[in-house]
């Protein structure tokens, strides 16, 4: 079995940017430069991902504004999938919706149920410009889902309503890290 390196290993954790973060709110940029440096990101976003204990890591929630993110997601089968997409599209989100736990490493410890599809499709391409399809269920592809949507500008929050909208901001608003940014708004 070949030997493949360690995603991340040779990346540096970056602070995550939280809730209130301008950068969240904003669709990210198409990344077009294939070099060292993306390939640089990548590694940083899963040593990211891996501090923070997440399955997926979107650039804008370490400050770079570009349409990139890491995975490390098993679905509903408990099959691991591990990787990257670039310049990631959405071209499917299909079968039936299903109201589920949903996390975001950019609103720490908080939680809300939150409708997606349990099946979605993601095209793009790796670090080095090599076209990607990726396809998922269940658990999968939410977090497929939820990816795409935080390089739209886009985070869980807004992908529900009523009681559990303002439940989750409303325990935003109480944790520390939210203090800290209604402060500086």
């Amino acid at each position: 079995m070949p030997h493949r390196p360690i995603p991340g290993a040779s990346g540096h954790p970056r602070p995550l940017t939280l809730l209130g973060d301008e950068i969240l709110r904003r669709p990210c940029a198409e990344a077009v430069d294939f070099g060292p440096r993306l390939e640089h990101l990548v590694e940083d976003l899963f040593a990211s991902m891996y501090a923070a204990g997440g399955v997926g890591l979107a650039a804008n929630q370490i400050g770079e504004s570009l349409r990139v993110f890491v995975y490390d997601c098993p679905d509903d089968e408990e099959v691991r999938h591990l990787g990257h997409l670039v310049n990631p599209r959405l071209v499917a989100a299909d079968g039936i919706e299903l109201r589920g736990p949903e996390g975001c490493l950019s609103l720490p410890g908080l939680e809300a149920g939150t409708p997606r599809f349990d099946h979605a499709v993601v095209e793009g391409v790796t670090a080095r410009g090599e076209p990607l399809r990726v396809e998922g269920t269940g658990f999968f592809a939410r977090c497929l889902q939820h990816e795409c949507d935080h390089l739209d500008g886009l985070l869980y929050p807004d992908r529900i309503t009523g009681w559990r909208r303002r439940r989750v901001l409303r325990a935003a608003a109480r944790t520390a890290w939210g203090k800290a940014v209604a402060a500086r708004a």
